[in-house]
């Protein structure tokens, strides 16, 4: 069966919310360092329906097995025409096409709200996410050095860039 990618509605936080614990908990993907509630996870959820930017989801037998979005890159005026987004998909279902059809959806979607460029910032050690993303088009732009800290380890941040 396909994945289906659909608008993520409230009936969803939770399954969110496990993807990006399992993230946060186990890999760099993510920097941070502690596992969200539901509370903050679903005030995230909250704040992007008030700021009218997408979450969607990709939804595989009924169960959600990923999701993505997209923000402001910066928030300061000159910044408003360009998004940074994120992809999350459940480690069992890699390597499926989802990220893909997930990433494709955003890139229509903030093309035709009127943004000029999509950013991503991917931890430099995942080789994976970098080649997914210059194989969709990005350009990778940049590095910065020793940028987060986690696991006991000094981590870079790499940017790549689409122009919409």
């Amino acid at each position: 069966m396909e994945a289906i990618i659909r608008t993520a509605e409230l009936k969803d936080v939770d399954r969110i919310l496990e993807i990006i614990n399992h993230e946060i908990k186990y890999t760099t993907v993510v920097y941070d360092y502690n596992e969200r509630t539901y509370a903050q996870q679903k005030l995230w959820f909250d704040q992007k329906q008030l700021s009218k930017m997408p979450v969607i989801v990709a939804e595989l037998d009924g169960m959600v097995v990923g999701y993505g979005s997209y923000g402001i890159f910066r928030p300061w005026d000159a910044y408003r025409y360009s998004v940074e987004h994120s992809i999350y998909v459940d480690a069992a279902y890699r390597q499926a096409g989802i990220g893909k059809k997930m990433l494709e959806k955003l890139i229509a979607m903030a093309t035709e709200g009127g943004y000029h460029t999509m950013i991503a910032g991917i931890d430099a050690s995942n080789e994976k996410s970098i080649a997914f993303h210059k194989k969709m088009g990005f350009l990778e732009v940049g590095t910065l050095k020793e940028a987060g800290y986690k696991f006991d380890k000094w981590l870079d941040l790499t940017f790549l860039q689409l122009f919409l």
